[in-house]
């Protein structure tokens, strides 16, 4: 379908993007590492903003407990490969558009997932450091902008990472003696450092050991809003902020911020959180 009329497609998006850069959005690359919360929603918001290029990566397949929050999670998809469901989905949104389908983000197949990508997206779960800080370093050492946002409560928090500044270890703090559950702790930590939903969120709901915390998908939403705007900015080569910066959203409590960080969680604020979090969640 190389005749199909992508220009008329997208022609709403004139007013608000100009056809130069339209045109950046359809040449750019965009690599989306986990489909699940946030990453299938990514996939789709991008593909509609115009972009012609996706690389996507995930393991899993949906099942019932994916439907109050995911993208492509439906009755009818119950079972399905979530990269094979994405997949179909941006094509049937653009017909031309190319997408690469990798089973997973792997150390093994990094280089290969990462080739031609003009920035990346962080969809990885929540509790997967592991996998997730391997994407940072991926990109970092590639010269690849990182793109992430987590639903919390409501609402989100957004962190770039660009390649010539702060790492994501650095930000958060992240150290390899430490457990897998410290570095998802520590992630945690530095995610949200406002703490926008505290009045209706409470910690105590994160089960670091079970693996498991809420998720709605009015935060999966807030997510794509916000990374989609950002993702928009680094393919049209406009001004971007990144960490130690970060920005929360929620809609819930009708707020907005902006958080300069200095120092990531080493920042003695956070030392000082760190501690009157690791007691009420009796994490030692």
């Amino acid at each position: 379908m190389s005749d199909w009329p992508y220009r008329d497609a997208f022609n709403r998006n004139r007013g608000l993007i100009s056809d130069e850069n339209q045109e950046k959005i359809r040449k750019a690359h965009v690599a989306i590492a986990g489909l699940g919360g946030v990453g299938g929603i990514y996939a789709t918001t991008l593909a509609r903003l115009g972009v012609g290029h996706f690389t996507i990566a995930d393991p899993d397949s949906f099942e019932l407990s994916n439907t109050n929050r995911q993208q492509g999670a439906s009755t009818s998809t119950m079972g399905a490969r979530k990269n094979e469901t994405l997949e179909r989905m941006v094509k049937d949104i653009n017909p031309i558009a190319e997408v690469r389908v990798f089973e997973a983000f792997t150390p093994e197949n990094a280089g290969d997932f990462l080739t031609g990508v003009s920035v990346a997206l962080d969809g990885i779960d929540f509790f997967s450091i592991a996998a997730r800080r391997l994407l940072y370093r991926e990109c970092r050492a590639r010269g690849i902008p990182v793109l992430g946002a987590g639903p919390i409560g409501f609402g989100t928090s957004m962190i770039n990472f660009d390649p010539r500044g702060m790492s994501f270890d650095e930000y958060f703090a992240i150290e390899e003696t430490m457990s897998e559950q410290e570095q998802a702790f520590q992630f945690a930590l530095g995610l949200s450092p406002l703490l926008l939903q505290r009045s209706y969120f409470a910690p105590q709901r994160i089960d670091f050991a079970g693996r498991h915390a809420p998720s709605s998908v009015l935060g999966t939403l807030a997510c794509a809003n916000m990374v989609g705007c950002e993702a928009y900015k680094v393919i049209a080569g406009l001004p971007y902020e990144s960490a130690p910066v970060s920005w929360q959203f929620d809609p819930y409590v009708r707020k907005f911020r902006r958080c300069n960080l200095w120092g990531g969680n080493r920042n003695p604020i956070q030392r000082i959180k760190k501690w009157y979090f690791a007691r009420a969640l009796n994490l030692k």
